[in-house]
């Protein structure tokens, strides 16, 4: 759910008007402010191709390709492909899945700037290799008899931490909150570029070399305004995150994303809640997993409930697609709960409530976690396109609430990329972008440039030099 609008001037307000009502602008004024331009768009197919953007006093003061990306819990990333069997890194995988949008199980949601093209962002996060590791089995092993010494045997042989049931061990495999300062960090990197806007795509590549893992993917949506809600889903371009783990043959993993819904308008407590499928896929290991979340629950209230299974799945017959559509003979763990509280799973293909609560692993859980801080380049080294720069002075401007200034210095930016994008024109030029050889695929997987490998071999070594780069 990158912008939830595309970038251009808002044509409603001149900046004197802005001056006028945006910098006495009262909580209660927001929302009928951006209750009214919303009600214009009712209908519309995609707001994301609507060419306006929000005045500033509804922005939060963070650029776009700042925000948005899916490193929330960064040791859950670096922990996959560190289990020796598939269904353990398939697990692995869920877990980093339900910790990418921590930004909105623990946080407000936001409207962040639209991104101009070309802009682009990079950063570090330096996290603990300290994941619980995933090891299911014992739990996968049938016992050879029904004697109580063959299932005591059996029980004892379940590694502490995995439902063992002994009460000195938790039950959990969930990963623990990123440490400020980790005494042995792994690094990862990370770029991203908004290479289109017509429609508004950016591509991103996250690199972890010390653990064999990348990831890359291109964050495009479409939007639609229903009267109640806004209803954010994947454009043509996003096909999902497309994660390698170089070590286990370079199998890879592609996630893609659900639907998710925006409340919470007409009252002011603005939530993200999902209604929808989303799927994992693995065609190395032949391993899938479907995800099912429900949007309402009783009397409409929002549950954030996920019920999923991890199953063998034809690669070249791939046509499951619900839960039910699954032969249960094919299904090896469930999984279920809360996204925004805790998610367990149980090994097997009985339902999951008819695992007794010892059986029942959390694969994670959400209570004690944060998003993880990035480390960024020094503003010296930071070149004027790069979000934090480009967007400096109407930061600035938003924290001081001087909102007819940031709205004054948005349309200039604003105003800027129109007039590249008329001489492009004239001279009958197409944008190229910088670190991504295309600004997209049908196929849903941006490569690098040699430019774009060159930043994140620099950004591993600590190094923010630009020099012979841009």
């Amino acid at each position: 759910m990158s912008g939830w609008f595309s970038s251009a001037p808002s044509s409603a307000a001149t900046p004197a008007d802005a001056n006028a009502a945006e910098d006495h602008a009262s909580d209660g004024s927001k929302l009928k402010t951006f209750i009214g331009i919303l009600k214009k768009f009712i209908g519309v197919s995609d707001l994301a191709s609507v060419r306006f953007s929000l005045p500033s006093q509804l922005l939060e003061p963070t650029p776009n390709l700042e925000y948005w990306n899916y490193l929330d819990s960064p040791s859950a990333f670096a922990a996959i492909g560190t289990a020796d069997e598939p269904v353990d890194r398939m697990l692995e995988v869920l877990r980093f899945w339900f910790t990418k949008d921590l930004k909105y199980a623990k946080g407000k949601p936001c409207k962040p700037y639209n991104s101009c093209l070309g802009e682009f962002f990079r950063c570090n996060w330096e996290t603990e290799d300290n994941a619980p590791r995933i090891d299911t089995s014992a739990l996968r092993r049938s016992p050879p008899g029904s004697s109580s010494s063959s299932m005591k045997s059996a029980k004892s042989a379940i590694p502490p931490g995995l439902g063992s049931g002994d009460p000195r061990a938790a039950s959990t495999v969930s990963v623990t909150q990123s440490a400020a300062k980790p005494t042995k960090p792994v690094r990862i990197s990370y770029l991203t570029e908004q290479t289109s806007h017509h429609p508004p795509v950016s591509a991103f590549y996250i690199d972890c070399p010390e653990k064999g893992l990348h990831a890359k993917g291109f964050d495009q949506i479409t939007a639609k305004f229903t009267g109640t809600s806004i209803k954010v889903m994947p454009g043509e371009h996003n096909l999902g995150i497309f994660i390698t783990v170089d070590r286990r043959d370079h199998e890879t993993y592609q996630l893609t994303h659900p639907a998710a819904h925006l409340g919470g308008i007409l009252s002011g407590a603005l939530s993200v809640s999902v209604g929808d499928m989303c799927y994992i896929t693995c065609p190395e290991t032949k391993l899938k997993a479907i995800l099912r979340y429900y949007n309402d629950g009783w009397l409409g209230r929002t549950t954030n409930k996920v019920e999923g299974i991890i199953f063998r799945y034809d690669p070249e017959n791939d046509n499951k697609t619900q839960i039910k559509d699954v032969p249960v003979d094919d299904i090896l763990i469930r999984l279920g709960g809360a996204w925004k509280e805790k998610i367990v799973f149980t090994v097997g293909n009985k339902p999951l409530d008819s695992h007794p609560p010892e059986k029942q692993i959390t694969i994670i859980d959400i209570a004690p976690l944060n998003v993880a801080p990035k480390v960024l380049p020094p503003v010296e080294k930071q070149l004027p396109n790069e979000s934090l720069q480009l967007w400096s002075e109407v930061t600035k401007a938003i924290h001081a609430k001087q909102f007819g200034r940031a709205t004054t210095v948005k349309q200039e930016l604003e105003e800027a990329q129109r007039e590249k994008a008329r001489e492009r024109e004239k001279k009958g030029e197409t944008w190229t972008p910088v670190f991504f050889e295309q600004a997209t695929d049908k196929a849903g997987k941006p490569s690098l440039t040699e430019k774009g490998r060159e930043v994140l071999r620099r950004a591993q070594a600590g190094n923010w030099d630009m020099d012979g780069i841009c």
